[in-house]
């Protein structure tokens, strides 16, 4: 199986698709030994909670490929989950012969391709999706030695990121805070569950300890992916349009071209309706079970409660 690929990169994007010159070459997908017994690595978590700025990071290290969001990976999950909800739609599939050590064989081949073949080869080969994580148990299930970074972030940053940006995303209404935290507690609530279901393959990562504290928070996710220490994570802007490439069309790509910052840590204090800040333990209570205070405003990221970062 071949893709086209291009030689010329603009300073920090990969250009849209067209179509080929003399300029442009075919090349194999670089698979190799790439198989589902590869240790490949998730990154997750709802979007605007850091999941850009941690494959970046990741990027710059020596031993790791990301590269840029996939967007068919979650999508070909949650068909999947679709069918496995409908007892009628499984039960088809079942008599069609679709079992579900079929589906895994097929879903589990594809991601395999997706992931070896939308970017350069590379001893640990990760993928960032953010909604991936709804699929965290599945995934360990085609994949043994795959691991989970979960990015979390404190719900209000989130959805007033999403909200401000203008990020689409299937089931958020743009217009209305009260219900966006809802979605948010929602997502939040499902990826965790995943988490816990994975065990020790996954690792929680709060975006306010990772900009906070960067070098102990790295060191501790290197240490969990059984990545040796290189420095270059600290400093992924120094990569970005060499090592790295970004999509155009990712919201976060104008951010990850700076260094690591906490510009973004308190952007949503005192935007929020009054009465959704008064509701936001009822709102969105995962706020509360993931250790942030909900009537913090602004609130101190300094402190969490019953929850370790080492």
């Amino acid at each position: 199986m071949y893709f086209i690929t291009t030689l010329v990169d603009t300073k920090y994007f990969r250009p849209s698709y067209r179509a080929p010159t003399e300029k442009e070459i075919l090349r194999p997908i670089p698979r190799g030994s790439v198989d589902e017994n590869s240790p490949f690595i998730f990154i997750g978590g709802v979007p605007r909670s850091g999941t850009t700025l941690m494959r970046a990071m990741l990027d710059a290290h020596p031993d790791v490929r990301c590269g840029e969001e996939t967007r068919i990976i979650p999508r070909i999950l949650g068909l999947r989950a679709q069918w496995k909800k409908s007892e009628k739609e499984w039960n088809r599939l079942q008599q069609a012969g679709i079992t579900n050590e079929v589906l895994k064989s097929a879903i589990g081949s594809f991601i395999i391709q997706v992931i070896a073949g939308h970017g350069a080869p590379a001893p640990r080969l990760c993928n960032k999706d953010p909604f991936t994580m709804k699929s965290a148990e599945f995934l360990s299930e085609m994949f043994p030695n795959a691991k989970y970074i979960f990015m979390i972030r404190d719900g209000r940053a989130t959805v007033h990121s999403i909200i401000s940006r203008k990020v689409t995303i299937t089931g958020f209404d743009l217009n209305d805070y009260r219900q966006c935290l809802t979605k948010w507690n929602s997502a939040i609530t499902t990826m965790n569950d995943q988490c816990d279901a994975v065990g020790d393959k996954c690792l929680r990562v709060y975006y306010e300890q990772l900009v906070l504290h960067p070098e102990a928070q790295m060191r501790r996710i290197l240490n969990f992916l059984d990545l040796p220490w290189n420095a270059s994570v600290l400093h992924h802007e120094r990569f970005i349009g060499k090592d790295i490439s970004l999509s155009n069309v990712e919201r976060s790509s104008d951010q990850v071209v700076k260094p690591i910052n906490v510009d973004a840590l308190s952007k949503w204090v005192g935007a929020m309706p009054e009465d959704v800040v008064r509701d936001m333990d009822e709102l969105a209570p995962m706020l509360r079970q993931l250790g942030y205070d909900p009537n913090a405003n602004p609130p101190n990221y300094g402190r969490f409660y019953g929850v370790r970062f080492c």
